[in-house]
């Protein structure tokens, strides 16, 4: 017996010593193994039939190691749809294997910089991750010409930086930035089509953020299916009426409480602006709590929290934050993290869907919702 752990330790450290001797060669591989996968991976193309959510970043402006940017992302068909992009979500979108240069369009909810401070970055990677030789089209209530000009402005220069080095074929100056698509804000209670092509319509709905006007939230249908994202906005029944059934409401969410507690600390640390800040943000947003009543009301099927405030750096704090959340809701909820997908499989049963051949293979549960991970 003492043999045979003197043979296994001496094995352990011929292993060991191999290791070092070989670390060079051993590193090489192991990156020519990992680069060969993340460049063949294709998420987006490996999606099946039916409407895909992704979070590619649940955060808000306060610091959080955990969340990106405010950014969600609707692949349908191979097209990818981004509502806000907030700082760290197009970085996300590379982590998860969503190719930048599929985005169709961006949706604004409103120019709140940390929904908009991502735009930058997606403009570039979707321009180099695309050959496009159209600029990315940038769909939000009017207001948005100058934001978007601002952008394009500030990245003339690395444009005609990288046309310069990697040519024209490659970094067509056609496809760089992006192009302002605005749309009258609609008055309260009514809901505009800003989409409506092969299938995939989204309606934009006013929200209730003041003194931040516009504001607007989006549903998206799509062969009977429907998601509706809420944008930044205090509780009122305009999201409601525009879930009516909706399969996702991904709902933004502040616990109030948990804020206080903020507040109070920044009191007692003499930090008179951040105590200001704390003390007014509460009433232009909406309480977990709260939005599980919205999603009660309007009978959605599952309920996501995303635009998470304050941080929730450890899963011990995730019961505190939903506190309340299981009292007003029936259906799943989801605390929002990055990287969330949840997927939508086409409705056989919808009169949209009825003489679609290409949907004989879908699954044939009309209210399934799975859930994954890509990040």
């Amino acid at each position: 017996m003492k043999k045979l752990g003197v043979g296994l330790l001496a094995l352990v450290l011929l292993v060991v010593a191999a290791g070092a001797i070989f670390r060079e060669q051993i590193g090489e591989r192991i990156f020519v193994r990992a680069v060969d996968k993340m460049v063949t991976r294709d998420v987006i193309g490996d999606l099946p039939d039916g409407m895909h959510v992704v979070l590619c970043g649940t955060g808000s402006p306060l610091p959080d190691a955990a969340r990106a940017g405010p950014c969600s992302a609707v692949i349908i068909d191979g097209k990818m749809f981004v509502v806000d992009i907030g700082g760290g979500a197009v970085r996300n979108m590379g982590l998860m294997g969503l190719n930048p240069g599929a985005t169709e369009a961006l949706l604004l909810t409103h120019f709140h910089s940390d929904h908009i401070d991502g735009m930058g970055e997606l403009l570039l990677q979707r321009w180099a991750g695309g050959n496009r030789t159209e600029p990315l089209p940038v769909v939000a209530p009017e207001g948005v010409e100058p934001i978007v000009e601002g952008i394009n402005a500030a990245y003339a220069a690395d444009v005609t930086y990288r046309v310069a080095h990697h040519g024209e074929k490659v970094m067509p100056p056609s496809g760089a930035g992006g192009i302002a698509v605005p749309f009258a804000l609609p008055e309260q209670g009514v809901e505009q089509v800003v989409y409506n092509r092969e299938g995939i319509k989204i309606t934009a709905f006013p929200v209730h953020h003041i003194p931040v006007i516009p504001a607007v939230g989006y549903r998206f249908d799509y062969k009977g299916r429907s998601v509706v994202f809420s944008g930044d906005t205090s509780k009122n029944n305009a999201i409601e009426n525009a879930c009516n059934g909706c399969d996702i409401l991904v709902h933004e969410a502040l616990n109030s409480e948990m804020v206080g507690i903020v507040q109070t600390a920044m009191k007692k640390a003499g930090r008179s602006g951040p105590e200001k800040i704390m003390a007014d943000i509460p009433d232009y947003h909406t309480t977990p709590v709260q939005a599980a009543g919205s999603a009660q009301t309007a009978k959605a099927k599952m309920l996501v929290l995303t635009h998470i405030i304050p941080a929730v750096p450890v899963d011990y704090l995730k019961s505190y934050y939903l506190k309340g959340v299981d009292d007003v809701f029936d259906g799943p909820v989801v605390l929002g993290e990055d990287g969330m997908l949840f997927t939508l499989p086409p409705n056989k049963t919808s009169p949209a869907n009825k003489t679609s051949p290409a949907n004989k293979s879908s699954p044939a549960n009309k209210n399934s919702i799975e859930q994954g991970k890509l990040l």
